[in-house]
């Protein structure tokens, strides 16, 4: 009986920690750098002498300088940081739909995939 109920119990632990796993979800906006996205745009950038032209180069140039890859609303003004820089870097300067979990306690995607939006 104890056996029984042990099994039983065990069995109930992992159905629950099955529905309890995140699902993914999907995140739209512009793949920015997160120095122009706390301003909101690339136009601080963009109105320097000499400055970027396109919000592709000027995000990529902010990488370069040290910012990171994020997710900017511009509809809700919010940012989300993205836990891979590597994936959203083809699509700098893009509107995107990203595929992923969402950590609010670090206000970070965990990307599962970037692309373009529909």
């Amino acid at each position: 009986m104890k056996k029984l109920a042990f099994s039983l119990g065990g069995i109930l632990v992992l159905v629950g920690i099955s529905f309890a796993a995140p699902a993914d979800r999907s995140f739209t906006g512009e793949i920015m750098d997160s120095a122009c996205a706390a301003g909101g745009s690339h136009s601080g950038m963009m109105s320097k002498e000499g400055g970027p032209k396109t919000a592709k180069a000027c995000t990529e140039a902010c990488v370069k300088g040290g910012a990171k890859y994020v997710l900017y609303n511009s509809a809700t003004k919010r940012t989300y940081q993205l836990d891979d820089q590597t994936k959203p870097e083809q699509f700098a300067g893009d509107k995107v739909t990203i595929m992923g979990t969402y950590d609010a306690a670090t206000k970070t995607i965990h990307v599962t995939s970037v692309g373009p939006a529909s």
